[in-house]
């Protein structure tokens, strides 16, 4: 890799791979060590192809969620299964991978604006601003981004576009699945919030075991399937449609109502 070689978004790819190592290490021991990160289903990203790869997940913490994804793949890249034991699966990651964020979020400080070099796709919330709801147009330009980027490798996504559990998958998403055709990868996580505070940069409690199953590929008719279809199945998928609310422990679904009532989850 040439010392100046940059991706599609003008980013060095240098500064990029060396930034990834040194937030993994950084990061590591809240995934193995501090916390235990239980993961299941990893011998499926070894066998994804290079780019035009689409992960959906839901969404617990800003930034803790998208740093083990980054552990992970890269884990199982270098023959790892459902293990991110011994960081050195860091030193050669993979740097065609994105994540679509926020751009307010992104731009919120220096930590953020560094992060956002290790793979950020920025992009405009239509439904929400600084805390507060809005009606803006898509910007086209966004879902072009993100079209490169999947040209390029792999984006992850959280297509609810919040933290809050349960809330509904934005249609921006099946939208972006109908016109580039990704493989999309469905992931289901659990443990974040309780380990992190609401960034997912503090721990906020230690012990907590943290699963991150990765599913088999959707199969999507890309030319029939409505919006809503996809939609729906994105629902089921990464276990965020209403139906999974009745599999939810009353004490712990009692305590998600009292987070959506009190506290404020959004980008």
């Amino acid at each position: 890799m040439g010392l100046f070689k940059k991706n599609p978004f003008g980013h060095y790819l240098f500064l990029k791979k060396w930034l990834i190592r040194i937030f993994g290490l950084l990061s590591h021991r809240r995934y193995r060590g501090f916390n235990e990160l239980q993961i299941e289903g990893s011998e499926i990203i070894k066998n994804l192809p290079n780019n035009n790869v689409l992960f959906v997940s839901n969404h617990q913490t800003y930034f803790a969620d998208v740093t083990a994804m980054f552990h992970v793949f890269n884990a199982s890249l270098s023959g790892r299964v459902d293990s991110i034991k011994n960081v050195g699966y860091l030193w050669q990651p993979k740097l065609n991978v994105y994540y679509v964020a926020a751009k307010e979020t992104m731009q919120a400080g220096l930590l953020t604006r560094i992060m956002a070099y290790a793979g950020a796709v920025s992009v405009e919330r239509t439904w929400r601003e600084k805390g507060k709801e809005v009606q803006r147009e898509v910007n086209f330009d966004d879902t072009e981004n993100i079209g490169i980027a999947l040209k390029d490798g792999w984006v992850i996504t959280f297509p609810q576009g919040t933290t809050k559990p349960f809330k509904p998958i934005r249609k921006g998403t099946a939208h972006i699945i109908k016109q580039y055709k990704p493989i999309v990868i469905p992931i289901v996580i659990d443990g974040f919030r309780r380990s992190f505070d609401k960034k997912g940069i503090r721990i906020k409690k230690r012990g907590i075991l943290q699963s991150f199953q990765i599913k088999p590929p959707l199969e999507i008719d890309y030319d029939n399937e409505s919006v809503e279809e996809i939609v729906e199945k994105l629902e089921y998928a990464i276990e965020q449609h209403s139906s999974f609310l009745k599999v939810i422990p009353q004490d712990e679904l009692e305590a998600i109502e009292e987070l959506n009532k009190t506290r404020q989850w959004e980008y």
